[in-house]
């Protein structure tokens, strides 16, 4: 395996080693606080399930609703490079405030985190696709290998941040958030030379300070509304519903000024977008009603070891980071043989994937002890699932961008393509909210048939999406093909 990861690391761009490095210490960080952030609304500010989930929702929803405006000022503003550093600093200024916040300022600082990784997030992804020449072999196998630097960020992450929490409080978990941003920002400096060549003619430029300033009152702007809608969520829901529609009308407007073939490329990107709205409401429930289905009904064993159940979220990296290399593998496997295998049959595959995890889990209700406590081998076969949708979904939705999109917007499209993860915050919440335990039922057997029913409905829904998905394919492989047939 070391073998194997060794020689697919090696293929790829120079580049492509310190953006790897930088989006670990970013994900890291992420994840440190996210990983308990439920729960910590749960214990600390006793919240119920069903509003600790909402909350949760908006914060999901902002953290990704503006990432659209980070590609923007990329593209446009600022250049790729520089809007990476300034989400880096915005981001640990958000983790040390979280750190030391109290009741009152809590949603301030987790405003900050909203908009440092509104500037960030885009661009690493923008700026990786440009590594890559057109028709680029290494291109797919190399984004799945750069998602799989997500997850090492976020493994390390989510078994890190419960024990920090269980012994030395939710800030000092905050903290060790600071710190994974703080390194990230060292990665960038001491490797910056590596991305020099990479063509962003906007970094060359330099900045004014009229607007520097308007940059700063901007975030700060940002801030102050992001706290705002944080308490008051049925606001947040109508400002995501009315950004997505206009960004959708500028993704548009792009469409139209494309000729035909291209055109329709860039709507098959529109209709695996709306793909990933789907999975994302399913991934959504990992940290939300996954993560109180493991504290409320699964034994907190993992392999024989005493393991914090929020932990059990570490699941999903540690299948990412195993399937990954083997994924990218196949991948270059099936190039070499000629063997095409397109990004609508992935999607189609991942979204079966996603639904069969759940249909896993509502069979769990039929092994339970007395104390209505299941096995956490049931968590380990759906996350199994869960994670291998994942890589054929959510990995390669960058690299769809990449593919199907004109590089000129790029920034822009990576930005409306987390804008799926906004949607399927509020909309993953909602999901998740049905799962909420009534208040006259506490954890055992009532809950584990609540949560279980509930996941079912899930899986069987998502199955029957799949499957559409995968009737459409070829249609959608079409649409794809369409360029190339015109160039030829």
């Amino acid at each position: 395996m070391a073998r194997l990861i060794g020689a697919l690391f090696r293929e790829q761009p120079r580049a492509f080693h310190m953006i790897f490095m930088l989006e670990i210490w970013e994900r890291f960080g992420f994840y440190t606080g996210q990983g308990i952030l439920v729960i910590y609304f749960v214990r600390v500010f006793g919240f119920s399930d069903e509003n600790a989930y909402c909350t949760f929702g908006a914060f999901s929803a902002l953290i990704y609703g503006m990432v659209a405006l980070g590609g923007y000022l990329g593209d446009r503003v600022l250049g790729t490079k520089r809007t990476i550093l300034l989400g880096l600093i915005v981001l640990a200024l958000g983790y040390f405030w979280l750190a030391l916040a109290d009741k009152a300022h809590i949603f301030y600082a987790l405003s900050a985190i909203c908009v440092g990784n509104a500037l960030f997030k885009a661009n690493p992804s923008s700026l990786l696709a440009k590594c890559y020449s057109k028709g680029d072999k290494r291109l797919h196998g190399g984004f799945t290998l750069y998602y799989m630097a997500i997850n090492l960020g976020a493994l390390a992450a989510l078994l890190i941040g419960p024990l920090m929490s269980s012994h030395y409080g939710y800030p000092a978990a905050f903290f060790v958030s600071f710190i994974g941003i703080m390194l990230g920002i060292l990665n960038y400096y001491l490797q910056r030379h590596h991305i020099a060549h990479i063509p962003s003619p906007l970094d060359a430029l330099p900045v004014g300070r009229w607007k520097m300033v308007m940059i700063f009152f901007g975030i700060l702007g940002a801030i102050i509304l992001s706290n705002q809608l944080l308490q008051q969520v049925y606001i947040a829901k109508k400002i995501v519903w009315v950004v997505s529609l206009l960004v959708t009308g500028i993704y548009f407007g792009c469409v139209f000024r494309e000729e035909k073939a291209r055109a329709l490329r860039m709507v098959v990107a529109f209709i695996l977008m709306l793909e990933a709205v789907a999975f994302f409401v399913l991934y959504q429930q990992m940290p939300t009603s996954l993560n109180l289905f493991a504290v409320n009904n699964v034994h907190a064993v993992l392999f024989g070891l005493p393991l914090n159940p929020q932990s059990f979220q570490a699941l999903n990296p540690i299948w990412i980071i195993c399937l990954s290399p083997l994924l990218a593998y196949f991948y270059g496997f099936l190039n070499k043989r000629g063997v095409s295998f397109q990004m609508p049959y992935k999607f189609a595959l991942g979204m079966g994937c996603c639904g069969f995890s759940f249909i896993v889990i509502y069979f769990a209700r039929f092994f339970h002890d007395d104390l209505g406590m299941v096995s956490s081998n049931w968590l380990v076969v759906s996350y199994l699932f869960q994670s291998l949708g994942e890589l054929l979904v959510s990995a390669l939705g960058v690299a769809m961008v990449a593919e199907l999109v004109p590089h000129t917007i790029s920034g822009f499209v990576m930005g409306m393509w987390f804008l799926t993860s906004s949607v399927a915050g509020f909309l993953g919440a909602t999901v998740a909210s049905f799962t909420a335990l009534p208040t006259d039922v506490s954890p055992g057997l009532e809950s584990l048939m609540i949560y279980t029913k509930v996941f079912a409905w899930i899986g069987i829904i998502t199955l029957v999406l799949a499957f559409f998905l995968w009737v459409i394919a070829p249609q959608l492989c079409r649409l794809i093909n369409s360029e190339n047939a015109v160039e030829s």
